[in-house]
């Protein structure tokens, strides 16, 4: 066992009743996730009931409206109860984050009959959302989609493919942007389908090098019928919708980066306590301190950078420009992190004894999601020098 266990994340909680919520996450995390997270990832086990366990606790609808089932908590601490549930095991923080992405949409764009006939069963009664906006066409670009959706009468009749959708086949809802207009953004819609409505059907899992516990697949609308009344939004509206969410949603990935880079360096700092050589602990080595050294800074300044974005957003000013910087900042600095992590365990830390390589695997994976790093270097850019010239 090593000489000193990982130090707590010290907690900056504006409120008592904040503190008494990240004590019952700390206890989920250590009871029911973080045990099991080696063996289920591996397994390719999705832990549905994790996520019920979340939702009955009141941990799915955070920084939602009290009114409509969530938790009126400001997203500073949103977040870091993110970082802790990823820290525990990624494809439960990341689906954490992913079904608050799903539901931003009718929460701040939805009618009010809307919100109160759905929100408080997506926030709070066990039902388990998805984001649908790529496609496999139309990544990065995603204003070129080709979903689209067709007026009948009351209804619309939604036709195409949605890809990379995490929660795919398992989600009880579907958020999903379609194309009701012309060509380009101005043309894009949102809608909140069923995960059992008619028509819609998903592909076999995506196979990946990492978060195998969370099933990634495309979503195909083979004529999909829903009613007017789950349009969100006016039409035309979708892309400036989905956009609004993914400022958000990135700063959810910010704080998941920073929960799988703190994971990494706990372990990291157990085991150079542990392990001797030529002696004396590996931690003795000046060239191994300075390695954790730098993993830390890291870890703080990411987490100082989501915060500060965090806080923009509950006191309602910009904040898209700080998202993108912390979505770029914290997933390029996990990937250093656990990259290092690995180096610091030699080859104990490429086994799958040690979870190390596991986090590796998983830190690449929040560079690509939510927008790449590089679009996130494009929105930063535009902030400061205008957009591109054509």
């Amino acid at each position: 066992m090593p000489d000193r266990a990982p130090q707590t994340v010290e907690r900056r909680l504006p409120t008592e009743e904040a503190g008494d919520l990240f004590a019952l996450v700390r206890e989920i995390a250590e009871r029911e996730i973080a045990p099991r997270a080696a063996e289920e990832e591996d397994a390719g086990h999705f832990p549905r009931e994790v996520f019920s366990l979340l939702s009955a606790s009141g941990l799915l609808g955070l920084p939602y409206d009290s009114d409509y089932g969530g938790g009126d908590q400001p997203y500073a601490v949103y977040l870091q109860v993110l970082e802790e549930l990823a820290a525990a095991r990624l494809t439960v923080g990341l689906g954490v984050s992913v079904h608050s992405l799903s539901c931003h949409a009718l929460a701040n764009f939805g009618t009010k009959d809307q919100r109160t006939a759905h929100l408080p069963a997506m926030l709070g009664g066990g039902l388990l959302g998805a984001y649908c906006l790529s496609e496999p066409a139309s990544g990065s670009d995603a204003a070129a989609l080709r979903t689209k959706a067709v007026r009948d009468g009351d209804d619309w009749v939604l036709t195409g493919t949605k890809a990379w959708i995490t929660h795919g086949g398992v989600a009880d809802f579907y958020t999903v942007m379609a194309r009701t207009g012309g060509e380009g953004p101005k043309g894009i819609t949102a809608f909140l389908v069923p995960g059992d409505a008619t028509g819609l059907s998903t592909a076999a899992p995506e196979r990946k090098m990492g978060m195998k516990g969370s099933p990634t697949a495309q979503l195909h609308l083979d004529g999909v019928r829903i009613r007017d009344a789950r349009r969100i939004g006016d039409e035309g509206q979708g892309f400036t919708i989905a956009l609004s969410a993914l400022d958000s949603g990135r700063l959810g990935i910010a704080a998941c980066a920073v929960g799988v880079a703190q994971a990494a360096l706990d372990q990291a700092v157990s085991y150079a306590g542990e392990r001797r050589q030529f002696g004396r602990p590996i931690a003795d080595f000046q060239g191994l301190r300075f390695l954790l050294a730098d993993m830390a800074t890291q870890i703080e300044a990411g987490r100082a950078l989501y915060l500060e974005a965090a806080r923009l957003r509950d006191e309602g000013r910009p904040f898209g420009r700080q998202a993108a910087m912390a979505k770029l900042f914290c997933t390029d600095a996990a990937m250093r992190i656990t990259t290092d992590a690995v180096q610091v365990l030699g080859g104990y830390g490429y086994t799958a004894d040690f979870p190390v390589e596991r986090y590796m695997r998983e830190a690449k994976v929040l560079q690509i999601v939510e927008g790449t790093n590089q679009i996130q270097r494009m929105v930063i850019a535009r902030h400061l020098v205008g957009p591109e010239t054509r």
